[in-house]
């Protein structure tokens, strides 16, 4: 029978998203996409250091056992065939079990997630991830100067998300934006026990519910609801969860208050937000990510 990913939570990566490729793409910046091949030809032997998302695909895959396969992680990649030699060379080293790859030397590779039936898409371009976003698949474009997620919870994958325009619509957020936070806090208050519209990330955190209910080698998954709601329309937020029957582990309502701080403490292996000024106070502490979707993104 054919190779099947069926029933798996499939991650597609961008090399540049999980290995850290700054000073590689600096120079095909300074000279072309031979120049780039040639480098990293050059370091085949070398293994790249850890990107961003590293944290992330590492403790997925950690849910995998000789016998059973529940997560897959497939580099969908711009980069050309041969600078994919030293990606899964990486990817060996670090005892990464990622065996599949698409390469499309400089082509956008976002139209192969519907084939991978991909719950999520990690990329460092902003065209490719707009494009996955709207083909209806979670995407997030990683900030690649991010902080590195921290080593202190080695047993527990843990993600936060913003909540308007990402877990839900930005029907809210628009309301705020257009009329202020007086309409946004009565939109929500009369709405409370209305259901907001799923946004893009609905479907990643139901996969993540899903593996997190199945049995595992010490493996759990820890998720966080990081929002600038504050009471009273919190409420919605939680009774739109409920509805879905999806339970998040946190939920910080925090009224306007800087994110960055928050996600600090709580560690997650990557954080997913709409608004670039969250995702730029929040990388200095944390692996995060854009999601260029709703009113704050045009």
């Amino acid at each position: 029978m054919p190779a099947t990913l069926d029933g798996q939570l499939v991650v597609a990566i961008s090399s540049r998203a999980l290995f850290d490729f700054e000073e590689e793409n600096q120079h095909f910046e300074a000279h072309d996409d031979r120049a780039y091949m040639q480098l990293q030809l050059e370091r085949l032997d070398r293994a790249a250091k850890p990107g961003v998302a590293f944290s992330l695909v590492n403790k997925l895959l950690a849910f995998n056992s000789s016998t059973e396969q529940k997560v897959e992680v497939v580099i969908l990649s711009r980069n050309d065939p041969v600078s994919g030699m030293r990606v899964f060379r990486s990817a060996k080293h670090y005892g990464l079990m990622i065996q599949r790859g698409v390469f499309t030397r400089g082509e956008s590779p976002w139209r192969y997630l519907k084939p991978l039936n991909a719950n999520l898409f990690l990329s460092t371009n902003e065209a490719d991830v707009r494009s996955a976003l709207m083909a209806g698949v979670p995407a997030a474009r990683v900030f690649p100067h991010s902080a590195r997620a921290s080593d202190a919870h080695p047993n527990e994958v843990r993600i936060a998300f913003d909540g308007d325009a990402v877990l839900f619509s930005d029907e809210a957020e628009r309301v705020y934006q257009v009329d202020g936070l007086d309409a946004f806090q009565a939109h929500e208050l009369e709405r409370a026990r209305t259901p907001l519209a799923a946004g893009p990330f609905k479907p990643l955190l139901i996969a993540l519910q899903r593996l997190q209910q199945e049995p595992s080698h010490g493996m759990r998954i820890r998720t966080a609801l990081v929002t600038a709601r504050s009471a009273p329309a919190h409420e919605r937020a939680i009774r739109t969860l409920m509805d879905w029957h999806i339970e998040v582990d946190q939920a910080m309502f925090l009224g306007g208050l800087r994110k960055g701080e928050f996600l600090r403490e709580f560690e997650p292996d990557f954080f997913f937000d709409d608004q670039t000024g969250h995702i730029e106070a929040a990388a200095a502490h944390v692996p995060s990510g854009h999601v260029a979707m709703g009113i704050s993104n045009p």
